[in-house]
Formats: C-alpha cells, sequence, structure tokens
C-alpha cells in the first residue's frame, strides 16, 4: 500500500511511501501513526475517491492525504 501527503502534511514527514499493509488497517490507523488529528485531515483519498477515517485499506491501494485548507 501507498501512502501519499500533500502541502503542510509533508513537512517533517515524507512526501511518499511504501506502507506496511497488515489485514484491517483502517485511514484513520494512518493518521495516527502519522500523528495527525483527524480535524486536520481535509480530504482523504484511496485510489482518487474520497473515503472516510474508518475505510478499510486493502493490499495496493493508494492513500492521499490532504489537509484543511483555510482562506478567506
Amino acid at each position: 500500500m501507498k501512502v501519499k501527503l500533500f502541502a503542510a502534511f509533508r513537512d517533517g514527514r515524507f512526501k511518499e511511501k511504501e506502507w506496511g499493509y497488515f489485514d484491517g488497517i483502517t485511514v484513520g490507523s494512518i493518521l495516527e501513526a502519522l500523528n495527525i488529528n483527524k480535524k486536520e485531515a481535509g480530504v482523504l483519498l484511496v485510489n482518487s475517491r474520497h473515503a472516510e477515517t474508518n475505510y478499510r485499506l486493502g493490499k495496493g491501494d493508494t492513500l492521499s492525504l490532504f489537509p484543511v485548507i483555510g482562506g478567506g
């Protein structure tokens, strides 16, 4: 499984990483492992489709994480 981080999520982390897959891992589990608060996550995509934090990832999936974008 591949994890891609965007914008501020890359600071002190990585741009793209192969993540060890285990049965039952969720998007929320990845957020926790990366120390990213769920409220900071703006867009969560699995294989380019919107996903929720309880989505169970599978082998070969690509998870893309984008932070909330503020502005005015």
